[in-house]
């Protein structure tokens, strides 16, 4: 299979180096990248990648999540790539149009992935997100504003989250990586 996005792959790679115990989930990731050109695009009928932040306070202590108005659950900050195969850019842009926040800071490195089927709403039929996490960091004014997207924003503990067996598993994962990382 052709590696339309050898960026993306290399990133993969280097996530797996990182979580070798997440090879079955990267392996799915690498396989969905290389299926078609057209994978960054919202209209790819059997799925398409997304990017999210797991946007941390500049304390590194708590996450902002949002109440999502669609889902209907907790969960990170993000949304579609709409052709941009650049996902660390694409959380950083979702970050601060879900947020409001400004002086956000990206890093480059992968930092979870996630795979999950996203239902049949309207028109739209049901389909995959791919969605690449990357930390985005607030350096700034923590005061966010609500968007359309939200039914309400919070910045929530990160230790709750990773003990919380109502939160959404991805998160929970995440909340322990990121406590993994700190000392």
């Amino acid at each position: 299979m052709p590696a339309y996005f050898p960026r993306l792959a290399v990133a993969l790679d280097d996530y797996l180096a990182r979580h070798p115990d997440e090879g079955d989930v990267v392996a799915d990731f690498e396989q969905f990248l290389a299926s078609d050109a057209s994978v960054f695009e919202r209209h790819h009928v059997a799925g398409h990648f997304t990017g999210s932040a797991w946007l941390v306070s500049a304390d590194g202590e708590r996450v902002l999540l949002t109440h999502h108005r669609k889902l209907r659950r907790w969960l990170q900050l993000g949304g579609h790539a709409d052709g941009d195969a650049n996902l660390a850019r694409v959380a950083l842009r979702e970050a601060g149009e879900e947020s409001g926040l400004g002086q956000l800071v990206v890093e480059p490195a992968i930092f979870d992935i996630d795979a999950h089927r996203i239902p049949a709403r309207g028109e739209e039929a049901e389909h995959w997100h791919y969605d690449v996490r990357h930390v985005v960091r607030a350096t700034g004014d923590e005061e966010f504003a609500i968007s359309a997207e939200s039914l309400a924003l919070a910045w929530m503990p990160v230790r709750e989250i990773a003990t919380d067996p109502q939160a959404d598993p991805s998160l929970r994962r995440m909340a322990r990586k990121w406590l993994a990382r700190v000392p």
